[in-house]
């Protein structure tokens, strides 16, 4: 068996274990909403514990192996990378018409999935609109992705989404379609954005506002746990914004 190195990265439950004969990292995520036992709901309306499913209890931090670290930004490193990109999906914008994502190829990509009605709605929504507005010139795009999987807090009809998200945030930026990012419903985009990167309990969306930075090649770079603000990441654009 080969030995290996454990690093603290700087979130809650988040541990890098780097095998010594492996040029990748694995990272896995011990997400911090478990006092919001959320649950997510499929197309079909059922609900199920995005947590308790898998047979793991996170009333009690005492998991065997995983150790934890006070918080700061939460980052969960990309693993060996598909051979897709993000470009190869067609996806619907808010008002249903098709959208090749292959329109962003070259730019620095942010996605989110939105809520209107969850707790970190106002101060996301609020963080993202202005660093949009910050770096949009210098080839920046947020992508974001309504979804009513988390506690049913996105339950507005498309344009409900739209008015609430422009009007009362002044988002300009693209807004999608409803989408599932969990369950038998998954739409193939975020299929492909779990598939790039790694996370405890497997490949769900933990919550609401989960991110995903994508380089100018369509690549997955980095993923944000929910509680990770926009303007916490805002460096690491820069530096693909630079590259």
């Amino acid at each position: 068996m080969a030995s290996s190195s454990v690093f603290y990265a700087p979130f809650h439950g988040f541990i890098r274990t780097k095998p010594r004969t492996e040029p990748k990292s694995t990272w896995f995520f011990s997400p911090p909403m478990a006092s919001l036992n959320p649950s997510f709901k499929s197309s079909s309306g059922s609900s199920k514990s995005t947590f308790f499913q898998h047979g793991v209890s996170l009333k009690s931090s005492n998991l065997s192996g995983f150790r934890w670290k006070p918080r700061s930004v939460g980052r969960i490193y990309a693993k060996a990378a598909p051979e897709k990109t993000i470009y190869d999906f067609t996806v619907k914008d808010i008002d249903l018409n098709d959208v090749s994502l292959s329109k962003f190829k070259g730019k620095v990509l942010l996605i989110v999935n939105v809520a209107s009605r969850c707790g970190l709605t106002s101060s996301n929504y609020s963080e993202l609109s202005h660093i949009y507005e910050k770096y949009k010139t210098q080839g920046f795009e947020i992508l974001a992705f309504p979804c009513n999987q988390f506690g049913g807090q996105e339950p507005g009809a498309n344009q409900e989404i739209k008015q609430f998200a422009c009007t009362r945030f002044k988002a300009d930026f693209p807004i999608f379609d409803k989408v599932d990012v969990n369950g038998p419903s998954t739409a193939p985009v975020y299929t492909f954005l779990k598939s790039s990167s790694s996370a405890f309990l497997g490949d769900l969306v933990k919550w609401n506002f989960e991110k995903f930075l994508v380089d100018k090649n369509g690549k997955v770079v980095v993923r944000f746990p929910p509680t990770t603000s926009p303007f916490q990441i805002e460096k690491d654009i820069q530096k693909l914004l630079a590259a």
